[in-house]
Formats: structure tokens, C-alpha cells, sequence
């Protein structure tokens, strides 16, 4: 699943580099001293098909798949995509795996999103993280949506300090529920 990639083709500035994490290619050091290429995210006829599938899913509220919808920041339109949240002790957040693509700038343009699954639709606010603060959601998601694994420099088995070198790329975002009888 292409966890919060683009998600349509009418969005013209959705492949700049500045809107993707480390579109230079540059490697760094990931764990136990290994230098491991980052991946630029750029969305496939594979990424399409596998948004579509994984978009069925949530809609019946099967798998972990959610699907996140954000008002476009230029046309004000809905965008829908689907993603995987992290969620511990009642808690969840968002991770941009890729980088800022669209759904990010959108989300940070409006202040708000929709999360859908199944008959379950909830609107959020939410919380940018700080370094410090997405380094251990980072690595829990790593281990909860594996497809990821190749836009990160760290590891799963790497220190959070790892994930908090790299937290620049991989915004994430603390949700909290605008109106949490809503279903």
C-alpha cells in the first residue's frame, strides 16, 4: 500500500522535490553503522492499484488500512487517501512516511482531517511532533506498515536516536478527536 503517497493526478506540484523526503538521494548512516539510500516516493500504476485495494478495505473496515480525507489547499475538493495509523493506549498518530506529500501540505493548510473505516468517520485536529517526539512513533510504525521500510534510513532494529536524525523527513502528527461521539 502507498501509505499517504499522492493520490490524484490533478495535484501538478505533487512530484517537486521539496514536497518529498530526501529528494537528493543522499545516504546517511543508518543502524549498527551501515549507510543505507533513502528511496524517493513517486507514485506508480502499482501504488494506484494497490490505494484502490487498500481503499476497499477501509471502507469495509477490513485490515488496518484508514482511509484519510483532506480538503485540497488550492481547489478546497476532498482528497482521499489511505493510510495506517500508529495507535497505542487510546492514542493516535499520523505518519507521512514519504515525506510532505500533498495530504500533509493539505492537512497543514485546513488544521484538520477526516479518518474513515468501515462505518466509523471521525474528524481530528492535530499536532505536529517534534524530533524527540515522532523518533519512537516512527519506529513503531516501521514495524506496523513494512512497505515503508525503504524510505527510511534506520531500521527497525535501530536505536530511536536513529529515528529521531531522520524525523525531518517523516512528519508525524498527534490526533485528537473534534467530536468523539460521531460515528
Amino acid at each position: 500500500m502507498s501509505d499517504a503517497g499522492p493520490n490524484h493526478a490533478g495535484d501538478r506540484d505533487q512530484n517537486r522535490p521539496d514536497d518529498h523526503a530526501d529528494s537528493t538521494g543522499a545516504t546517511q548512516p543508518g543502524g549498527r553503522g551501515h549507510t543505507r539510500p533513502v528511496r524517493e516516493y513517486r507514485m506508480s500504476g502499482g501504488d494506484r492499484v494497490g490505494n484502490a485495494i487498500f481503499g476497499v478495505l477501509a471502507r469495509a473496515g477490513i485490515g488496518p488500512a484508514h482511509l484519510l480525507t483532506t480538503r485540497g489547499r488550492r481547489t478546497g475538493r476532498p482528497r482521499t487517501v489511505p493510510v495506517i495509523l500508529v495507535q497505542q493506549d487510546g492514542r493516535r498518530w499520523l505518519v507521512a512516511p514519504y515525506g510532505a506529500v500533498s495530504w500533509v501540505l493539505n492537512a497543514r493548510a485546513a488544521g484538520r482531517v477526516t479518518l474513515r473505516r468501515g462505518r466509523d468517520r471521525r474528524d481530528y485536529t492535530f499536532r505536529e511532533l517534534s524530533a524527540a517526539e515522532s523518533a519512537p512513533i516512527l519506529k513503531r510504525y516501521l514495524r506496523i506498515a513494512p512497505a515503508a521500510r525503504p524510505y527510511f534510513q534506520a531500521g527497525t532494529g535501530s536505536p530511536v536516536d536513529d529515528f529521531v536524525a531522520e524525523a525531518h523527513r517523516h512528519p508525524v502528527f498527534e490526533l485528537t478527536p473534534i467530536d468523539s461521539d460521531r460515528r
